[in-house]
């Protein structure tokens, strides 16, 4: 196996906890993330992906580990986590938590590689997800879940960009990025200066959704979907939210447009799988477009916290609120059409 680092989870002490995992032979970081880190781990039994939850919320951790398991067997496809010899799937060591699951061989496939009949089947099993977690999941589990909850105010976005747009001119040496995010900080100004009197009342969560339902979560094998990953978010909130998000993630083109004919195709079949009617899509459709049009947090990714990573998705999701504005009445009928 490679040196081991600081950052390298134990693996002697985690691997003991288990009865049939094997001796291990290699184990390679396959992700960063703000809330985990996450590793391919080769043993003399098989393949897996170690999970170290940075949050270390257990009692959240085990939430979605069971919610995985009932969803499992209702046929969904997942990964859950294996349990250890005491029947746990959280191992505590030092202070971490880590969880073990199945290795899934598959890939990530994006909008662009959908064709319409797949966009459709996307859209169907997001619903499902949605009315499966509803019967998995007890309301109880998440305090003040239904409680209402406000919409962006425009004047908070407002100072926000006087901020950003100081540091984005202030960035040395400047480069490219930087001036288109200064391009976009005064379009964007300019836009919620027009709108600001469409800012959507507060609204309710309802129900138990994914929380973080985008390609990068969802690994395809061969055409159809293998297993849907990451449920570190988990929690109550409007389902058509989460469908219009997903769908802004996965049907984004290079240029920052939509692809309607997928998005209505997916739209439609998530409408029919969850129940939704077409006033629930067109509010969702609403209040995430004004979500993006006050959202800028890939530049205070950039310009705060000094962290790079998401700066290649900036020209197509910053376009996109752009687009959609223009495009406002087309994007409404996709969704509730």
């Amino acid at each position: 196996m490679p040196r081991s680092s600081v950052t390298d989870p134990p693996l002697v002490p985690l691997l003991r906890r288990y009865t049939d995992v094997g001796e291990p032979l290699s184990c390679r970081p396959v992700a960063l993330g703000l809330l985990n880190r996450g590793y391919r781990l080769a043993t003399t039994r098989g393949a897996y992906f170690l999970k170290h939850h940075l949050d270390g919320d257990h009692d959240a951790i085990d939430r979605q580990h069971r919610a995985t398991w009932r969803l499992q067997a209702l046929g969904l496809p997942v990964a859950p986590p294996v349990e250890d010899s005491g029947g746990s799937t959280v191992a505590v060591i030092g202070g971490r938590c880590y969880a073990l699951h199945p290795w899934i061989d598959g890939r990530h496939r994006d909008g662009a590689q959908l064709t319409a009949g797949q966009s459709e089947r996307l859209g169907s099993l997001l619903g499902m997800v949605h009315t499966l977690l509803a019967q998995v999941m007890d309301p109880a589990e998440q305090p003040g879940g239904q409680a209402p909850y406000a919409s962006a105010d425009p004047e908070e976005t407002f100072s926000l960009i006087e901020s950003l747009l100081r540091l984005a001119r202030a960035a040395r040496p400047r480069d490219s990025f930087d001036t288109l995010a200064e391009h976009r900080l005064l379009q964007r100004r300019a836009l919620l200066e027009e709108h600001a009197d469409r800012r959507p009342p507060p609204g309710r969560a309802g129900c138990w959704v994914h929380g973080d339902f985008h390609p990068l979560n969802l690994l395809y094998r061969g055409a159809e979907p293998a297993a849907i990953v990451d449920w570190d978010r988990l929690g109550v909130q409007p389902r058509a939210e989460e469908a219009v998000r997903a769908a802004a993630i996965f049907f984004v083109q290079p240029a920052g447009q939509l692809d309607l004919p997928k998005v209505r195709a997916y739209a439609r079949a998530y409408r029919r799988a969850a129940g939704a009617d077409a006033e629930e899509m067109a509010a969702a459709a609403h209040r995430v477009w004004w979500e993006r049009l006050n959202d800028f947090w890939i530049l205070r990714w950039r310009y705060e916290l000094d962290d790079r990573r998401a700066d290649p998705q900036f020209p197509a999701v910053s376009a996109l609120v752009v687009w959609w504005t223009r495009e406002y009445e087309a994007v409404r009928d996709a969704f509730a059409g």
